[in-house]
C-alpha cells in the first residue's frame, strides 16, 4: 500500500512564491512509484490541495484531509517544505502532532528557537558556538545612530529576526542608513536584529539523521560579487556556489563536526542546513540555522546531496520512512 505524502509549500511571508519552487524540487525527487504524492497550498486561511488536471480542493483542517469526486483522501506523511510561517516556525508542527500525522522537519520547540535567528543563535553562544555581536529591536523600540556605531560598529547587518531569502536585510556602512535600514527589516517581521559584519568565506553545509545513520553532506562555498549573498545571489544566479568548498580537509571536519553537534543540540530532524562564515584564522561562526531549506533544482542542499554520491530519491525516502519505523 503506498503512502499518500502532502508537500506543503506557501505560507504566510515574502517567501510564499520560493516555497512553491522548493514543493516543485521535493516533489521530482521524491519516487512517485514508491509514494502518492499531492501538493497542499496554505496562504492564511486558504489551504488547497493541488489534483491533477489542474484542479484544487479544499483541505478539511479538522483531519488534514481532502474529498474529491465523493472519495475522502487522509495523509499519512507530511513534507513541510514552506519557509517562514506557519510551517518554519513551529505553527504546522504543533498542529500535525494534535492530529497525530508525522512529517519531516523538527519539532515545536527547534522549529520555533530556530525561526527566531537571534534567539537561536545566543542559545547556542551558551553551547561555545561563535556568534556575531548583535542587539536585538522588537516592535516599537527604537536605537540611536551612535549606540548602532557604539555598540555594534560599521559595517553591521540590519535584517529581520524571524524570515528568510534575504528579504529585509541590509548591509549598512554609514550612519545616515540605519534608519531607513530598521524600518525596512521592522516591514518583514516584528523583531529587528542589528549585527556585526564579519569579513571571511561564507560556507553551508547540509545535514540529517535517521534512527540508523548521520549524514553530513559536502560544504558548499558562497561566492557572490554582491554586497552580500542577497535575493538576487540567491535566485537569480548572481553568485559561484562551489561544492565541495575550496578549504582545508580540517577545516571541513570541524565544520562538519560542528553542524552535526548543533543539529543534536537544537533536536533537529530532517534535512537542515547550517550557514557559517570563516573568519580570519579558519575561525568558524555562526550565521544560521535554516530547518527548511530551499529545496528547488538549484538549491544548495540538492547539490550536496549530489556532490555526497548519494541518491536524492533514497534520502527523501529515507526521512519519511524514519518516522514510521
Amino acid at each position: 500500500m503506498k503512502r499518500t505524502i502532502a508537500i506543503i509549500a506557501g505560507g504566510d511571508t515574502s517567501e510564499f512564491h520560493v516555497s512553491l519552487r522548493s514543493a516543485q524540487g521535493v516533489y521530482s525527487f521524491i519516487d512517485k512509484e514508491q509514494y502518492n504524492l499531492y501538493i497542499v497550498e496554505m496562504e492564511g486561511l486558504r489551504w488547497e490541495v493541488n489534483l491533477p488536471e489542474g484542479e484544487k480542493a479544499p483541505i478539511d483542517r479538522n483531519d488534514f484531509s481532502f474529498t474529491h469526486k465523493g472519495e475522502k483522501t487522509q495523509f499519512d506523511f507530511a513534507y513541510i517544505t514552506i519557509h517562514g510561517t506557519p510551517g518554519e516556525d513551529g505553527r504546522l508542527q504543533g498542529y500535525f502532532d494534535l492530529l497525530r500525522i508525522p512529517y519531516s522537519c523538527c519539532g515545536v520547540l527547534a522549529a520555533a528557537l530556530t525561526y527566531d535567528k537571534f534567539a537561536c543563535n545566543q542559545y547556542l553562544k551558551g553551547f561555545g558556538v561563535r556568534i556575531a555581536e548583535a542587539l536585538l529591536l522588537r516592535s516599537g523600540q527604537s536605537i540611536s545612530d551612535e549606540q548602532v556605531i557604539e555598540k555594534i560598529g560599521l559595517p553591521c547587518f540590519i535584517k529581520p529576526s524571524l524570515g528568510g531569502s534575504s528579504f529585509g536585510v541590509t548591509k549598512v556602512k554609514s550612519a545616515e542608513q540605519i534608519q531607513p535600514a530598521i524600518v525596512k527589516a521592522f516591514d518583514e517581521a516584528e523583531e529587528v536584529v542589528i549585527e556585526a559584519f564579519m569579513e571571511g568565506t561564507e560556507v553551508t553545509c547540509g545535514c540529517y539523521k535517521t534512527k540508523k545513520k548521520s549524514t553530513v553532506f559536502p560544504i558548499t562555498e558562497v561566492v557572490t560579487e554582491n554586497e552580500f549573498f542577497d535575493y538576487d545571489a540567491k535566485y537569480n544566479g548572481q553568485v559561484d556556489e562551489i561544492t565541495p568548498a575550496r578549504i582545508s580537509d580540517d577545516l571541513t571536519r570541524r565544520i562538519q563536526a560542528l553542524t552535526s553537534a548543533i543539529y543534536d543540540i537544537l533536536g533537529c530532524q530532517g534535512i537542515v542546513r547550517i550557514d557559517y562564515i570563516i573568519t580570519q584564522g579558519d575561525k568558524i561562526n555562526l550565521l544560521e540555522v535554516n530547518t527548511t531549506p530551499g529545496m528547488t533544482t538549484t538549491s544548495f542542499i540538492p547539490q550536496q546531496i549530489a556532490a555526497a554520491g548519494l541518491d536524492m530519491k533514497e534520502v527523501m525516502a529515507d526521512i519519511i520512512e524514519n518516522k514510521f519505523h
